[in-house]
């Protein structure tokens, strides 16, 4: 990722040129690097939208690549530089300046711009105001269809990319004007057996205080509309958004797409994420998989289930966690007792006892956590590289004995805290630059990003409407308070084991946990702790963990295939397990029979 740099806060809330204002942090922001002679002024053109504006204005800049700038920001060493501040009350045609001191990624200042080419970008991501049941009234980005996307959302206002010089010490004279706004995106589309389902949840439409919609792809089981009287298990696949059903593709490969190369992608490409997949084929394996799913979901032998990938971004990022979150709203509630029956109704499912969860990273942490939150209402779930479930594994961070979570402090030095690795166990970055992205995207827990979703679920309510924060995300030291309401609402392990008497005839033989030891995001260190934590339970929970040896994320179990394969066959393998699980584990009285022909 990048080096360790100190990246500042923004301006604090200040007049520019009214009734426009620029808005920074409520934390005290660092002294400016160094002051830059450069004059940077962004607009957006006359009429191009009505009425004044709000959101994070964005300021990108690439040092080379083909995509625009705004596709190039990441947690790597080949990021662009951004630069973000609030806005509010903007109106078009009224430039803005941009500051030395703004907050800045990940270089912290303009000055510190090495001098070269660079192509330039501004990114408006909007913001509306919403009136929540709780009484608390906040600016934030509601999604837009898009997955909680700041350079993709429909509605956000762009410039097109332009070629600038930056001389020494950053001086420069640059004028962006945003000009463009980002299309809606088309509908979706229906087939015989993929259905896109949206339903009004009361739950949430009564916390945000406007309509708010839970959404599902859903997959019908080969033969649904010929045998009216069959009912069906119910397999909820967790993940992060998709305008389509993840790993499920009913035509053959694009033709001109690059060949598979696995020598190539087994070198490269271990885990199926990075920047030399595509040349190496990995878009055509991704297709050749969903596809061959699709062949098989039709084929004569694969169980008869419906197949549903939940929908729910939200305002603060591409899905919830499917758990009831101060910050977020009752999804847990909504998910569960609003659109699950909503979905069995439509489609026919058999009810609780057979009704499935599984899923990666995120997914992973859902399916176990709605299991373990909602011990009556599911009957199994697979958690593939989880999520953070024990909280003195957050990552690298134990949030309840560290005092900071960007450094490791000892008498008489400081160690940064690395917040994920590459495949060969080199720091890929640090904790604080991981952290010092989401202050640049955006102020509040509002950048969309991975900690800031974290804060935003897990978090009490601060006096302002927000998140409060877990730890300073200027200094890294942790709050104690918050803390320990992360402790007893959303730490998995512990609430398993404080809870065991009551969850024990509830949970025996539900959970299937799987991780590489060498996760890229460290994940493998929090399951240890859940297994060790179940050698404790009494009686014994009849989980089963398992580790793969020097894989990365997201391995999921599979000992024959390595990670960019066996991440693409979840359905293939995880729909089979349930099912027998369901079957050994039925009621009396079950229908085990007009869903099997």
């Amino acid at each position: 990722m990048r080096a360790a740099l100190a990246l500042l806060a923004l301006l604090a809330c200040q007049p520019a040129s009214p009734p426009a204002q620029i808005c920074g942090p409520t934390t005290p922001a660092p002294k400016p690097a160094a002051a830059s002679s450069a004059k940077v002024t962004m607009r957006v053109r006359p009429g191009l939208v009505d009425g004044p504006l709000q959101g994070r204005l964005l300021v990108l800049l690439a040092a080379g690549g083909e995509q625009e700038p705004r596709f190039m920001v990441g947690d790597d060493d080949h990021t662009a530089q951004v630069f973000g501040l609030d806005v509010e009350g903007w109106p078009s045609g009224q430039p803005i300046a941009l500051a030395g001191d703004v907050a800045g990624y990940p270089l912290a200042d303009w000055a510190a711009l090495p001098a070269g080419e660079y192509r330039a970008q501004a990114v408006l991501h909007r913001y509306e105001t919403f009136r929540r049941a709780d009484g608390h009234v906040v600016s934030l980005p509601p999604d837009r269809g898009e997955g909680q996307q700041w350079n993709r959302a429909p509605g956000n206002l762009i410039s097109a990319p332009q070629h600038v010089r930056i001389e020494p010490g950053g001086a420069t004279e640059l004028a962006l004007e945003l000009d463009q706004v980002i299309s809606p995106l088309p509908p979706v589309t229906d087939t015989r057996l993929l259905r896109h389902v949206e339903l009004e949840s009361p739950l949430l439409t009564t916390f945000w205080g406007r309509s708010t919609k839970l959404g599902a792809r859903v997959l019908l089981p080969e033969g649904w509309d010929t045998h009216p009287e069959a009912r069906y298990p119910l397999m909820i696949y967790h993940s992060h958004f998709g305008r389509e059903l993840a790993g499920y593709r009913e035509t053959p490969p694009d033709p001109g797409l690059p060949p598979v190369d696995r020598e190539g992608l087994a070198r490269e490409c271990p885990n199926g994420h990075g920047p030399a997949c595509a040349r190496l084929g990995y878009e055509r394996m991704v297709q050749e998989a969903g596809y061959r799913f699709h062949q098989q979901w039709t084929g004569p032998d694969f169980p008869r289930v419906i197949l549903v990938q939940l929908e729910h971004a939200n305002p603060y990022y591409d899905d919830s966690y499917a758990v009831n979150s101060q910050n977020l709203g009752p999804y847990g509630d909504a998910i569960t007792h609003e659109l699950v029956p909503h979905l069995e109704q439509q489609f026919r499912g058999l009810g609780a006892w057979a009704r499935g969860l599984y899923g990666g990273s995120t997914g992973g942490w859902e399916a176990i956590a709605a299991q373990v939150l909602y011990p009556d209402e599911y009957n199994g779930a697979v958690g593939n590289c989880p999520d953070p479930l024990d909280f003195r594994a957050y990552v690298t961070i134990d949030i309840y004995a560290d005092e900071n979570a960007y450094y490791a402090v000892g008498p008489f030095r400081r160690t940064p805290r690395i917040g994920s690795r590459r495949a060969d166990g080199t720091a890929r970055s640090l904790v604080e630059q991981d952290n010092r992205l989401e202050l640049a995207l955006g102020t509040r827990s509002r950048s969309g990003q991975q900690f800031d979703i974290w804060e935003a679920v897990y978090s009490p309510v601060g006096p302002d409407g927000y998140p409060r924060r877990i730890f300073d995300k200027q200094t890294g030291v942790i709050d104690r308070e918050v803390a320990a309401h992360w402790h007893e609402h959303y730490d998995i392990g512990h609430i398993i084991t404080r809870d065991w008497a009551r969850l024990a005839p509830k949970l025996r033989g539900k959970l299937w946990l799987n991780t590489g030891d060498m996760d890229t995001y460290y994940l493998e260190r929090s399951v240890r702790l859940i297994e060790a934590r179940m050698r404790e339970l009494d009686p014994p929970p009849e989980w089963h963990v398992a580790y793969g040896h020097g894989d990365g994320h997201c391995w999921s179990g599979d000992r024959d295939h390595m990670n960019f394969e066996s991440r693409l066959t979840y359905h293939s393998r995880f729909i089979p397990l349930l099912v027998d699980h369901f079957l050994r584990t039925a009621p009396p009285g079950a229908d085990t029979t007009s869903w099997r022909y």
